[in-house]
């Protein structure tokens, strides 16, 4: 009989219809309320997508998973609630989670005492004893689902015994199925896999789910391309990721007019060659060829979650560095059209940083592009690197185009609004890890409240000296030295905006939620901890209303 590897997944999931996604060891035809999809095969792999239709909005439908005719999920014994999909319905509240920096498993590093409690494995315990009310409409993971560069002892067993890890890329993953390890390790853990199966998901990726700084700069590119192995490596990261995560991400509409997929779930036959083509294109991108668009949009009722790339679409020789593309900047802005309560944004990398690290990374940029000369410009890039200087700050012309159409939306100026802007927008991010609350300081006309929401990791290591950094350069003394000097050896135009911290630096394995509910929204970060429990669970660090004045914060930074 089939087998369920990995799976299922709850995806999108709208008023009336939903996704699921399983991994099954052998072709199979998936049921799942009656809706049928024949498996298809990506690299001896083999997966399917159920889209399900005729649902009622605002409405809970438990359902189970049959291969071939067999219930196959839940499992048999299994004491967790069985999964539901819960659809929207207009005008209820809703609690987004959401996180970034998930390493493996908990039980992948438990002789590592560097580790403290995965957050989302902790939630998943806690959410399984809660009424199904409480339990949250939507889990946005931001960024670095796998780690392709950092493997944990169990895999990279499984590489040795497959290949010569002499050989480069070592013990880091290489290829499509290595790739296929990563996510089985993650997914598998019970906990995180009942919490997949009955909360929708949104995923993006960040740097790790390739390599460490992954197009950081044009010079790193050339520096990769040069290697034996990259091409391997990019190729299994995008391919397995448009399987893993990405499909998931596109509501059934969206996944009817997806040529790629279409053509893949029909084929018949082994997808892989159709995928690392594809996967080849969508690398050049940041070369200024054509690529794939990442990005895309989900509506929640009355809140519109808009998920931007700022990854593998960048632009990134100097007299063109973005972002991402100009084809789909144009695509972003025309995403925000519409009268809503909320707008929210989710992008790997935090859009506004602590202040005096905003201004080194504008700075860094303006040097490694040439304007001190070129001895200078290569100091800068090696700088860039080391110290990771390479978010929305380090791409000002983004940095700034952004900060405006968020003041366009704010004045409620945007195409279909009406002139009323949402209450909200929410920048929602993770990579940096550590959590922090900064709400953007605009004129009077900018009517809606304009926050970075940052929470990370959800599963991952701190060190000490990350926290210093960050402690200092969130001071305010780091802010003054910074812009005095800035202000007087650099010609880095002055920021289009004010931005002030309202919560954090918080650190440890964290986990956000968000509640919107009308024209209100608060955001709630909990820490996973094992101090004084038999067991992990979440202490809140910090409660903040993000429509209103004040907030209470709550454990130590």
């Amino acid at each position: 009989m089939t087998r369920l590897v990995l799976g299922p997944l709850l995806r999108h999931v709208g008023h009336a219809d939903a996704t699921v996604w399983v991994e099954t060891d052998g072709p199979c035809t998936v049921e799942v309320l009656g809706h049928r999809e024949h498996t298809w095969q990506v690299g001896g792999h083999h997966y399917a997508l159920v889209c399900v239709g005729g649902l009622e909005s605002g409405s809970s439908t438990t359902y189970d998973v049959k291969l071939d005719g067999h219930v196959v999920w839940p499992e048999p014994g299994s004491r967790r609630p069985a999964p539901l999909i819960r659809t929207l319905e207009t005008g209820r509240a809703l609690r987004i989670v959401f996180g970034s920096c998930r390493y493996a498993r908990p039980d992948a590093v438990a002789d590592d005492d560097g580790f403290d409690a995965d957050a989302l494995d902790t939630y998943a315990k806690r959410m399984a004893l809660r009424p199904v009310e409480q339990w949250p409409d939507a889990l946005l993971l931001l960024g670095d689902q796998v780690y392709a560069d950092e493997t944990s002892e169990r895999t990279r067993q499984r590489i040795r015994a497959r290949r010569d890890v002499r050989e480069p890329p070592g013990e880091q993953v290489r290829d499509f199925e290595e790739y296929t390890w990563l996510y089985e390790e993650s997914w598998t853990d019970p906990d995180v896999r009942w919490l997949l199966s009955t909360v929708p998901s949104s995923m993006i990726f960040d740097d790790h789910d390739i390599a460490d700084d992954w197009n950081t700069s044009a010079a790193w590119r050339r520096e990769m391309q040069a290697t034996s192995w990259w091409e391997e490596r990019v190729i299994g990261g995008l391919a397995s990721y448009w399987v893993y995560q990405h499909l998931g991400n596109l509501a059934p509409q969206a996944l009817a007019g997806d040529e790629l997929y279409q053509r893949v779930r029909t084929d018949g036959g082994d997808c892989l060659p159709m995928l690392r083509e594809f996967a080849a294109a969508a690398d050049l991108e940041a070369d200024g060829q054509k690529g794939a668009q990442w990005s895309y949009r989900r509506d929640l009722g009355d809140v519109r979650l808009l998920v931007i790339d700022s990854r593998c679409g960048r632009m990134l020789e100097n007299e063109d560095r973005s972002m991402v593309s100009e084809a789909e900047f144009r695509w972003i802005e025309e995403q925000v059209a519409g009268d809503y309560d909320h707008l929210l944004v989710g992008t790997s990398l935090p859009w506004l940083l602590a202040r005096a690290l905003h201004d080194i990374e504008s700075w860094n940029e303006s040097v490694a592009a040439g304007a001190r000369g070129p001895r200078s410009a290569r100091w800068a890039e090696k700088l860039r690197r080391a110290a990771d200087l390479e978010h929305w700050a380090a791409f000002r012309t983004s940095f700034d185009r952004l900060a405006e159409l968020f003041a366009c939306v704010g004045r409620g100026e945007h195409e279909g609004s009406g002139g009323n802007p949402p209450a909200t927008v929410c920048v929602l991010s993770g990579d940096v890890h550590h959590a922090y609350a900064a709400r953007a300081e605009y004129d009077p006309s900018v009517r809606s409240a304009v926050w970075q929401l940052t929470c990370s990791p959800v599963h991952n290591v701190v060190p000490a000296a990350m926290k210093v950094a960050f402690r200092v350069a969130w001071s305010r003394a780091a802010e003054q030295v910074t812009r005095f000097l800035l202000d007087r050896v650099a010609r880095v135009p002055p920021q289009p905006l004010t931005w002030s911290r309202e919560a954090g630096p918080y650190y440890g394995n964290e986990i956000a939620t968000l509640t919107l509910e009308g024209r209100s929204a608060r955001l709630l970060l909990e820490r996973a901890t094992t101090s004084a429990a038999p067991v992990a669970r979440l202490e809140p660090v910090a409660e903040l209303p993000l429509t209103g004045a004040g907030g209470r914060h709550g454990g130590p930074p």
